[in-house]
């Protein structure tokens, strides 16, 4: 698809009954039992320095490291008896692609995984050690290698984040937060794509929690596609895949349904410089030990470098990944 289909197409779409807070609920009914429920994280500290509550949704400590678990098993057990013989296939810098090798493994798929050239080692051999046919390719042509593919051998496609069932399925790690923790004022995740911004909107817009939290985004600056989408009402494409420490946000535009959701269910998108995520990856990894990915450290980048107004309230934050290099990240935060 090109970016000039992309944005027609979004400026075209709408929310389909798939994509209404409902179906999140119904996302969280299959994946019980298969993702972990995980644990909601505090600091003291944290709380202190930014003048707030603050909640951290632990997804580092998801199946494969990384909320996409969720989206990629549910994708994967809506499929039909007669696509899962066939086989499944999609692309992704990393997380995406090992929650989908691992959700074929479960669930008796076969599974092909498209991903970049500069895709970190620790992802690629997580997508190998889940049994997944591993392709790799420069990061600008992955989608369109996958499809093509795809089409030779009449695999199912599974996208990282523009996909009905992956959407509702991220929206699981928000639903879990908010009722563990209510209520929240604030609702944070980090956008690439935007399948676990979206789902995290559609959570938020339930009407049996007590939260009803306003939703804000939050990517690197130097990937500010969704930023500037939501500001100019359309889908903006960036002319390169941008080189932020965050390798699981390097996308050049938003989805067709994430953009959907996005425009009618949040609230805002805020960026934050790359010395702002080292900071906040510093702060998870030496006062929180938690070993958190750069993208992981997004959200909370927003609130500690005060890009989100959340003097006196009750924030909630999803720490999205944690699929990181040992030695990458001693580099950063050294």
């Amino acid at each position: 698809m090109t970016a000039t289909d992309a944005q027609r197409n979004a400026s075209e779409a709408g929310l389909t009954s798939a994509l209404q807070p409902q179906a999140v609920l119904d996302a969280a009914a299959i994946l019980k039992g298969a993702a972990n429920r995980t644990p909601v994280l505090t600091s003291r500290e944290l709380d202190r320095a930014v003048g707030a509550q603050v909640f951290c949704k632990a997804e580092h400590l998801q199946r494969v490291g990384a909320f996409k678990f969720r989206g990629a098993y549910h994708a994967l057990s809506r499929l039909s008896s007669e696509e899962r013989a066939r086989g499944v296939l999609t692309w992704s810098s990393g997380n995406h692609a090992a929650a989908v090798a691992l959700a074929g493994r479960l669930l008796g798929v076969r599974t092909t995984v498209v991903m970049p050239d500069s895709a970190l080692p620790i992802k690629r051999a997580a997508v190998l050690g889940y049994g997944a046919e591993l392709v790799c390719c420069p990061a600008a042509e992955r989608e369109n290698v996958g499809r093509r593919i795809a089409a030779q051998r009449d695999l199912a496609v599974i996208p990282p984040y523009d996909h009905d069932h992956v959407i509702a399925g991220q929206g699981t790690a928000a639903l879990e937060l908010m009722q563990e923790i209510e209520p929240l004022d604030l609702l944070l995740a980090p956008v690439g794509g935007g399948g676990l911004l979206a789902g995290t909107a559609l959570a938020a817009g339930l009407k049996d929690t007590r939260s009803r939290p306003r939703v804000i985004g939050v990517e690197p600056a130097i990937a500010d596609d969704a930023a500037r989408s939501l500001r100019d009402g359309r889908i903006v494409t960036l002319d390169h895949v941008p080189d932020t420490i965050a390798d699981g946000l390097r996308t050049r535009f938003v989805g067709e349904r994430n953009f959907a959701v996005m425009r009618e269910r949040v609230h805002d998108i805020v960026t934050v410089s790359e010395e702002e995520i080292v900071l906040a990856l510093r702060w998870l990894w030496v006062r929180m030990k938690q070993v958190v990915e750069p993208s992981g450290a997004v959200a909370l980048a927003g609130v500690m470098a005060g890009k989100v107004d959340v003097a006196g309230k009750r924030v909630g934050v999803v720490l999205s990944g944690g699929n990181a290099d040992p030695a990458a990240v001693a580099r950063l935060i050294g």
